[in-house]
């Protein structure tokens, strides 16, 4: 049984979380402020909302019949597989939403005598955000995964919230050093979401669910998945340009730029199920920008 709620936890898709708190701390570190409580409560923060965010869209999309229509491209799901129940997942939803609920409110209470009870309040409301982003993006008859918004949403909590308020945590002061590589990751979310959507292109259609790959339709989505691309490129570089532009070897993170142009081609040259191990792949390359930038703009 434990094997399956490992799938429904989808442990691929938990390189992208732990990315945010990689980068935000990292970026906390080159301004000399960093924190090993808040960096290992922002990381079970973030893994558990994104565990919550992957329970919730097994059991959204099982229940909107968008696991069940038989032209699905992706893995197997847990529920769509029938090894956990419609009852059993929404009582994990719910431990998780309670996990994610309580380490949240510890990480920003930790750092409450530093940002005040403004800063805290503030917080909160943003952490509240992020459960209720998590749970909605299937769920619902407003669901904002099924009408276009995944993209943009993906982009906000996986880039600028994660990454920003994580820089936060550690600093306690607003600027706009992480800005810049928050947009990056955040366009790296949005990235992965994007070969997923083109991926389920029919599988959605049939189901009626919108995406921005539906939209655009196949041949665009890859020219989307181009710009993100280089848009990525531009704000990683950037902060490097303002805020460390040397010595030189404080560019040699930008060798991950080459996986993902080669990553790129290949998204090019796929469609349907050929295209599921790119999401993977993607993720990676995520974790590995991260670390690298994250180590490279700090020696």
């Amino acid at each position: 049984m434990s094997k399956h709620w490992i799938s429904a936890a989808r442990p691929r898709t938990l390189f992208l979380a732990v990315s945010t708190v990689i980068l935000g701390s990292g970026l906390a570190w080159h301004e000399g402020k960093f924190s090993v409580a808040t960096f290992l409560l922002a990381l079970l923060l973030a893994i558990s909302l994104q565990i919550l965010s992957n329970l919730a869209n097994d059991l959204g999309d099982y229940l909107k019949g968008t696991d069940v229509s038989g032209k699905r491209q992706g893995p197997v799901r847990a529920m769509q597989s029938g090894n956990i129940s419609p009852k059993e997942m929404k009582t994990a939803i719910a431990v998780m939403m309670m996990l994610s609920a309580v380490s949240g409110l510890i990480l920003v209470l930790n750092t409450a005598a530093f940002i005040g009870w403004t800063g805290v309040a503030v917080m909160l409301g943003i952490g509240l955000a992020c459960i209720l982003s998590a749970v909605f993006y299937t769920i619902g008859k407003r669901a904002y995964g099924y009408v276009g918004w995944g993209d943009f949403f993906a982009f906000l909590f996986f880039g600028p919230v994660a990454v920003i308020g994580t820089y936060f945590l550690h600093v306690h002061t607003f600027d706009f050093q992480p800005v810049l590589p928050a947009i990056g990751l955040g366009l790296i979310s949005a990235m992965i979401l994007n070969v997923n959507n083109m991926r389920d292109i029919e599988n959605d259609k049939a189901s009626g669910k919108i995406t921005v790959a539906i939209k655009m339709g196949l041949k665009n989505a890859r020219f989307y998945h181009t710009l993100l691309t280089f848009s990525m490129f531009t704000c990683f570089i950037g902060y490097n340009y303002l805020y460390a532009p040397w010595p030189w070897y404080r560019y040699l993170y930008a060798v991950v730029f080459v996986f993902h142009f080669m990553l790129l081609v290949k998204i090019h040259a796929k469609k349907d199920k050929a295209l599921d191990p790119y999401l993977k792949f993607t993720a990676i390359s995520g974790f590995f920008m991260s670390v690298l930038f994250s180590i490279c703009i700090n020696i």
